[in-house]
């Protein structure tokens, strides 16, 4: 049979030359490379995951719930105590991942013939989303801090008329947070080039130094706000996201959204884990301080760290940061390339994962000055 390559196929134009969204998944003593919660979901979250799935797993036969009312009703609940702003059930939209959220808005306000602009170095999957969508990708400013240039990012609004504005807070892979004076001059830009829809991704929300922007919903039906529990949650296995919004967006979704694309299962697990939020998040007060010992020890060595506000760190700046990373790999330790010229990123981790790789980067320090 003759080697046929993707580019051979008749696939769409823009996905020619293009690679799928993936980290490295290598066999090391410490993994620190793609922002997961180092810390098992507890035995008794363990338990009633089992008790809500069996139960769940009698009914297998039928679909599962269409509109998952009991879970918005409880994500609702969770967004209303933990940001500070009422929201119901007709306000929170779910589906597999915030990656599937992204890709929903943007089946539904994107798509051919339509744009999407995001601030770079930020999460790749908006561009690869809108790619995959046919949505036109329009890579916009940062400052040289990786803080979003306001006033080049409304220029830049103003001159390409996006239909969809990426907002990330925390940003990946940087860590840095945007202030909400930020997200509304660009949100006002949105609406002064046309009327089209600006999402702030808040994936890392929970780790933040400062509070969630989910008020700024309130009288701006183009605002969206998308979540995951696959971070603060320690559910990276269970594929859920969530947005909040004006109910008129959770309508508009439904219209593109897949018959029953929630099983009965997942439903069942991310319901038991609502049930432990007080716990989870106390996993999450740990990783905070974890990674701020890392920024400490880190800035001590002599490295460049970016401010972070989210479970990981990114750190430089380096001549060839990819035969950095190879060096701290050949000690065990696994971090992220993640292509931002002169950086790398690493998650927070245990105590003890977090150790092993600050006594990695201690030791190439050393011979860095030693040769030098």
């Amino acid at each position: 049979m003759s080697k046929i390559g993707i580019d051979d196929l008749p696939i769409r134009d823009e996905l020619k030359g293009k690679s799928p969204y993936g980290a490295p998944q290598l066999d090391v003593p410490v993994r620190l490379n793609t922002n997961e919660n180092p810390y098992p979901l507890p035995e008794p979250l363990v338990q009633r995951i089992a008790e809500r799935v069996t139960e769940a797993a009698r009914g297998l036969n039928r679909y599962p719930d269409r509109d998952a009312v009991e879970l918005r009703t409880e994500l609702a609940r969770y967004l209303t105590k933990t940001a500070g702003h009422q929201v119901g059930v007709e306000n929170v939209w779910a589906a597999n991942g915030s990656n599937e959220v992204l890709q929903q808005l943007l089946q539904t306000f994107g798509g051919p013939g339509r744009s999407a602009i995001g601030f770079e170095p930020s999460y790749s999957m908006h561009a690869l989303i809108s790619r995959g969508t046919g949505t036109g990708w329009i890579s916009g400013p940062r400052n040289p801090d990786f803080t979003i240039d306001v006033e080049a990012a409304t220029k830049a609004i103003a001159e390409h008329a996006p239909d969809v504005t990426f907002i990330t807070s925390p940003n990946n892979p940087t860590g840095t947070a945007v202030e909400a004076a930020t997200v509304l001059a660009l949100y006002e830009a949105a609406q002064a080039a046309k009327p089209s829809l600006v999402v702030v991704d808040e994936a890392y929300i929970e780790f933040s130094h400062g509070d969630s922007l989910l008020p700024l919903i309130e009288g701006r039906p183009n605002l969206v706000v998308s979540r995951t529990m696959s971070k603060a949650f320690g559910a990276a296995g269970l594929r859920l996201g969530y947005l909040a919004a004006h109910p008129a967006v959770v309508d508009a979704v439904q219209l593109v959204r897949l018959p029953y694309h929630l099983s009965a299962v997942t439903q069942a697990t991310a319901l038991a884990a609502l049930e432990h939020t007080d716990t989870l998040l106390a996993y999450v007060e740990q990783l905070k301080l974890e990674r701020d010992r890392i920024v400490r020890e880190l800035r001590a060595l002599g490295y460049e760290v970016t401010p972070s506000d989210a479970n990981f760190v990114q750190f430089g700046r380096f001549d060839d940061a990819h035969a950095v990373w190879q060096q701290i790999l050949d000690r065990g330790v696994l971090v992220r390339d993640n292509g931002v010229p002169g950086w790398l990123r690493v998650t927070a981790g245990t105590p003890e994962e977090n150790d092993a790789f600050l006594n990695a980067v201690r030791e190439l320090k050393k011979e860095q000055e030693q040769s030098a």
